[in-house]
């Protein structure tokens, strides 16, 4: 079989798998949403194991580490490799209005589920009005 290899294109798809494009990241893409009254992070780790997934919160950044493994042995011959490997990191700055303390996290399907809800003193409330007015009203009644 002759295969003929064109170097440019070669690195652009080194580049493109290292660097990813703006429609599909390198790794951990990641789709964000408020839902109720807490906001939730997906992000995608296919052939990822659970217990290689990381999950910090320092002060208001939130960090995902990962690593997807190379399946095969030293011995074995790769055909093509454009799905990578190694160890993954991003990392969420999270604003003041979230409650780093309550974050949740589940894996299912390869995607790792973030619920971070809405800190107590961030929800609205409703501040009652006083006044002289009032007050003497409810004393003459």
């Amino acid at each position: 079989m002759l295969m003929r290899t064109d170097p440019f294109r070669e690195f652009d798809r080194l580049a493109q798998q290292v660097l990813g494009t703006t429609a599909r990241p390198a790794a951990m893409p990641m789709d964000a949403w408020q839902e109720g009254e807490e906001f939730v992070v997906a992000l995608d780790l296919p052939g990822v194991a659970v217990d290689s997934v990381d999950i910090d919160v320092e002060r208001n950044v939130l960090t995902v580490k990962a690593e997807r493994k190379d399946p095969v042995g030293e011995k074995t011959e790769l055909i093509a490799a454009e799905r990578p490997r190694g160890v993954f990191s991003r990392q969420l700055i999270l604003g003041d209005a979230l409650d780093t303390d309550a974050v949740t996290a589940s894996y299912d399907a390869g995607v790792l589920t973030l619920r971070i809800p809405v800190a107590e003193k961030a929800k609205p409330r409703r501040i009652e009005i006083a006044s002289d007015k009032n007050q003497r009203q409810e004393i003459n009644a």
